[in-house]
């Protein structure tokens, strides 16, 4: 039976660990998945988080550097696709072994404009209507002193990632990609999505799944049923261990 490949996930503004907790069982036996850890979120909450993307790449290419080693899937959704694909420009350039394929969510292709307004020009009631707006807020979320006190700051940040880069037309990646999206995203549409096939040579499908920009959270069995037969194919291909 092929060894396990590890599926790497970059979780969205704000996300951490949480999100894909239920990851592992959905999607076993053909991967192992890391939830990718970023500073300022959960049990790390204590530490600086980054503003910049190539910074925090930088960070985590260092930290995942062991794992990193063992075939690999990278799985990114809003922010994190952002992120996952630019640690994947980063080895690249490096001369480091790709992912075996990069599985990216609801982010419009890097070369285009952000998807959101700048955050700066948002006070905390203007940036939590923005993101009620996407259906990435519970209605009672922003009601509570924790979150708006010690989240919201943190989620501020990571959107920061997204408004502030400047896509630096890097060549094509030569590994698979896979774009995924939700029929009613306010913020990424399909043809936002189709636009990623400037940035692989091997643009494998876009596919349109119901929901809005946070479906994977909303409906997380529709995108296991899509990713199922997607990692068995990478996973096959990884010798036994």
């Amino acid at each position: 039976m092929p060894g396990p490949l590890l599926l790497f996930c970059f979780p969205h503004a704000g996300g951490g660990p949480s999100t894909y907790r239920h990851w592992h069982r959905a999607l076993s036996p053909h991967v192992s998945v890391w939830p990718v850890h970023v500073p300022g979120r959960e049990s790390r909450a204590g530490e600086t988080g980054f503003t910049d993307v190539e910074s925090l790449v930088t960070a985590l290419e260092s930290e995942l550097a062991e794992p990193l080693t063992q075939p690999h899937v990278f799985f990114g959704h809003s922010t994190g696709a952002l992120v996952a694909y630019r640690l994947a420009c980063r080895r690249r350039a490096a001369g480091r072994p790709l992912p075996r394929a990069l599985l990216l969510s609801a982010y419009s292709a890097p070369h285009l404009p952000s998807p959101l307004p700048p955050v700066d020009d948002l006070d905390d009631p203007s940036l939590i209507e923005l993101l009620r707006a996407t259906g990435g807020l519970p209605a009672d979320l922003p009601a509570r002193p924790a979150w708006r006190d010690h989240c919201l700051p943190a989620l501020r940040d990571d959107l920061r990632l997204c408004t502030g880069y400047r896509d630096p037309a890097d060549p094509p990646l030569p590994c698979p990609v896979h774009v995924l999206g939700a029929d009613a995203d306010p913020l990424v549409g399909e043809r936002d999505l189709r636009a990623w096939d400037r940035h692989t040579t091997e643009l494998r499908e876009v596919r349109i799944m119901t929901g809005d920009h946070c479906y994977l959270e909303h409906t997380p069995e529709q995108l296991f049923r899509v990713l199922r037969p997607v990692l068995r194919r990478y996973a096959a291909t990884v010798p036994a261990g």
